[in-house]
């Protein structure tokens, strides 16, 4: 009984979202090339449900790159419209299109030069006379068996607003570096989707020794170099191995006759590596999963091109998540 309902509220739903396609006109052209052109911002104003789904479709549209905030209507009327200028579009929520406090509110906003674009589900509606552009987002029945609650219906309207909110990244050449830019909140996220070549280290910076050298000479590279390791290089700067912080206390540890020893007698031969066009993400995969700290970044013929620390990525902070290994790079080994 209860899987029955639950799969025809979501037949409901997925239904009323499905017949918008049918409705769709030049009407959402024509709005996308306003709210485009616009110098000013997209205002959205609702009640109730409307309002909350109102507050949704504004989140993503500031995400993505159209300046817009939440107005709402009784506050409007109480001072709140000192934030709307005349270069604003409004853009009103209503099922009915009859919501009095909103139907109050249009005209002023009017007034004040704004150009109104109307989501409703009632084509004929005062919301829709006095609105300048309509969108019709009206649902055959809600998903409420009383005919009620707000369910079909707000969810038709959230599609719309995500339907806009994507023309419009297509519209604006919208790119994913511009996504971070304002996003600086997410800045762990953001390391983590960025390639290793990226944010390696690289040139200069890499802490170096060829085969041969004495054990005291790679020593003094890994204290110089503040990574913790060296990265030991043969003919062709290919990776031959790497000599970390570990392999030096369990040399002296060993008591072995570190005056005779070679970089190649006490590094960690034939180490993980990843290519640098892999994932940031899969790298710290790699490194947590085998407990490693420092990665040597090579390409496909193990010319080595850089080196990742753990804390180019996540700073001294943790993490821990699972990998995609869906990059066509080269793979981690």
């Amino acid at each position: 009984m209860i899987i029955d309902e639950v799969i025809e509220v979501l037949k409901i739903e997925a239904e009323g979202i499905l017949k918008l396609a049918d409705r769709i006109d030049n009407s959402f052209a024509e709005m996308v090339e306003l709210i485009y052109k616009s110098k000013g911002r997209l205002i959205v104003g609702g009640i109730g449900k409307s309002g909350i789904v109102g507050r949704k479709i504004v989140a993503t549209l500031n995400s993505t790159g159209t300046r817009s905030f939440f107005l709402h209507p009784v506050e409007a009327m109480h001072g709140d419209l000192g934030l709307v200028s005349r270069d604003d579009i409004f853009l009103a929520l209503s099922n009915s299109g009859e919501t009095d406090e909103l139907n109050v509110l249009v005209p002023t906003i009017r007034k004040m030069g704004c150009k109104v674009i109307a989501f409703t589900g009632n084509k004929n509606s005062t919301l829709a006379r006095y609105s300048d552009i309509v969108i019709d987002v009206g649902v055959e029945r809600e998903a409420c068996p009383l005919g009620l609650a707000p369910t079909a219906s707000t969810t038709a309207l959230l599609a719309i607003g995500d339907a806009l909110a994507v023309v419009l990244i297509n519209k604006r050449d919208f790119k994913s570096s511009d996504f971070r830019k304002i996003h600086p909140g997410g800045v762990l996220g953001q390391r983590l989707s960025s390639k290793v070549k990226d944010i390696m280290i690289k040139d200069e910076s890499l802490p170096l020794v060829y085969e041969g050298v004495s054990f005291h000479e790679a020593v003094l590279k890994v204290d110089s170099g503040g990574l913790g390791a060296v990265i030991v290089i043969k003919q062709g700067d290919t990776l031959s191995g790497i000599i970390t912080d570990g392999d030096i206390r369990r040399t002296i540890a060993k008591k072995r006759p570190v005056h005779e020893l070679k970089a190649e007698d006490v590094m960690t031969k034939n180490p993980r590596t990843a290519g640098p066009d892999s994932p940031a993400y899969d790298a710290l995969y790699l490194m947590e999963r085998f407990q490693i700290t420092v990665l040597p970044i090579t390409d496909s013929g193990n010319k080595i091109l850089g080196v990742l620390h753990l804390h180019d990525i996540l700073g001294k902070g943790s993490f821990s998540f699972k990998p995609s290994f869906k990059n066509n790079s080269k793979p981690l080994e």
